[in-house]
């Protein structure tokens, strides 16, 4: 193996040549090793994103030259692009202000950068297999032999990081993230599902049915009614999703270290805003209040609760597909939904409702994160939270797994939702809370009647009402319609 020596403020360390990180990164990955969660890709890519806004934003205001800033935008647009995926090691358990993921992003743009400025200038240095070695360090040492490049022009904290702190990089960069997976996935999954109910709430409406209540049978409903119960979850849990997300919109860009804006321009955080917008073709604002911006994580908080909501409207909509799919032969049995794979290592020929059982497990792990979630916004101290790496992977997960999940149950099950008219027909032929339509003309406590004598002597609603001398058999015809009761 070859390495190369980074300095940082705290000495030397060594890293392996091939790599771009420098010398934070390596202590944050020899110190940290805690579990297998890594720093979310979609935090680094937006990460990205910011410290392009930041190097033309630093250009614009005559603080960084032309060169460097080109450089660093090529780096950053590389890893907008997934190039460098591989160069973002670190922990989610680490530093609780994401300091070690600024530096991470920061010095691989820093070598990247000085790469591409090398190359432009013919001066590349390579070893015998051929690998490219830049650092922000002063030395590369291959075979026991110093190969050190000439000095670089490209500092991470003096030129990547200019005019910011790590306090306001990464709750910027945990907005964008959260913002732009919402839009870019979430919503789409939600459209997808609703247009499944959409159509399946169209295409039943003439399909009466057995309503329940408290699982016992309720007056008719159609199943296209039923099935628009669901569509207006998925509306309504989008509303607030959208609603929730706006708080995201606001970035702490500009507050640097305590939310003073020590270091930076007056216009930094403004200008940075405009250009991630610019990028991302999503609105972002700055926040009129850096402490506030540094220190709360109340907006993260709503979101996520707003993604709870979602999740337990999923929850309700599968458990609702898999007691109706129940049986085949021993359950309700009034839908068929579609068969997969085998459902038992021991039982031939069962099927089981496996696409609930996945989406009701989703939408646990999202509760459970909003858990989490909760906990961690409650953290903060003075002038920052400390529990913001946390904070954004459990969020992102959530909009992943739910985004994933509903994608999965679409297409392996909504979709191909079908009623078992013949079950439907034999249930709501059978239930006697059809009495209720009997309420209006012989008083509920005679439809009481009629339903109790049914029940107890196996007969039917009729037979009961025209032995208690209630209605002739086509007076009860003309009342008790289900078509009608829906």
């Amino acid at each position: 193996m070859t390495y190369r020596i980074e300095r940082d403020s705290m000495g030397e360390i060594r890293v392996e040549a091939d790599k771009f990180w420098g010398a934070q990164t390596q202590r944050s990955l020899e110190n940290f090793r805690i579990g297998t969660e890594k720093m979310p890709p979609e935090v680094i890519r937006a990460f990205a994103g910011l410290k392009k806004a930041a190097a033309l934003t630093n250009l614009e205001l005559g603080n960084l030259e032309q060169q460097i800033a080109s450089a660093i935008v090529q780096a950053c647009d590389e890893i907008l692009q997934g190039r460098w995926d591989d160069q973002f090691p670190l922990a989610v358990w680490q530093t609780g202000s994401g300091t070690q993921t600024n530096m991470n992003v920061n010095e691989v743009i820093a070598n990247r950068a000085n790469q591409i400025l090398e190359e432009n200038a013919g001066q590349i240095v390579k070893d015998n297999t051929d690998q490219i070695f830049t650092g922000s360090g002063n030395h590369l040492v291959v075979d026991g032999t110093d190969h050190s490049p000439a000095k670089k022009r490209v500092h991470p904290n003096d030129h990547v990081n200019m005019g910011q702190s790590s306090n306001d990089t990464f709750p910027t960069a945990m907005h964008m993230a959260a913002v732009l997976e919402t839009e870019q996935r979430l919503f789409p999954a939600i459209e997808k599902l609703s247009s499944t109910f959409r159509r399946l709430s169209n295409e039943y409406e003439d399909v009466i049915k057995v309503g329940r209540t408290h699982l016992q049978d309720a007056v008719p409903i159609s199943f296209g009614q039923e099935i628009s119960g669901w569509l207006s979850m998925l509306t309504h849990a989008e509303q607030m999703i959208r609603a929730n997300l706006e708080h995201l919109r606001e970035l702490a860009i500009g507050g640097t270290a305590v939310g003073t804006g020590l270091n930076t321009h007056l216009q930094f955080g403004e200008k940075v805003a405009e250009r991630i917008s610019e990028f991302t073709g999503s609105r972002f604002v700055t926040a009129q209040n850096k402490f506030h911006a540094l220190t709360s994580l109340d907006g993260m908080v709503a979101f996520h609760g707003a993604l709870k909501a979602l999740a337990a409207d999923l929850f309700k909509i599968a458990n609702d597909v898999r007691w109706l799919a129940s049986g085949p032969r021993s359950g309700i049995g009034e839908i068929k939904i579609p068969e997969n794979e085998p459902g038992s290592s021991i039982m031939p020929g069962k099927v089981n409702p496996t696409q609930c059982e996945a989406l009701t497990m989703v939408c646990c792990q999202v509760m459970a994160n909003d858990t989490a979630v909760g906990i961690a916004a409650s953290q903060g101290n003075f002038q920052l939270n400390v529990f913001l790496p946390v904070t954004v992977y459990n969020v992102l997960q959530s909009i992943r797994l739910l985004s994933d999940g509903m994608v999965s149950f679409n297409d392996n099950c909504a979709a191909g939702i079908r009623p078992n008219r013949d079950k439907i027909k034999q249930n709501l032929e059978r239930s006697l809370m059809l009495v209720t339509a009997l309420s209006p003309r012989i008083g509920y406590d005679n439809a009481a009647a009629v339903a109790k004598k049914a029940y107890e002597e196996g007969i039917t609603l009729k037979e009961a009402a025209v032995r208690l001398g209630l209605l002739t058999e086509s007076e009860f015809d003309q009342l008790v319609d289900p078509a009608i009761m829906v």
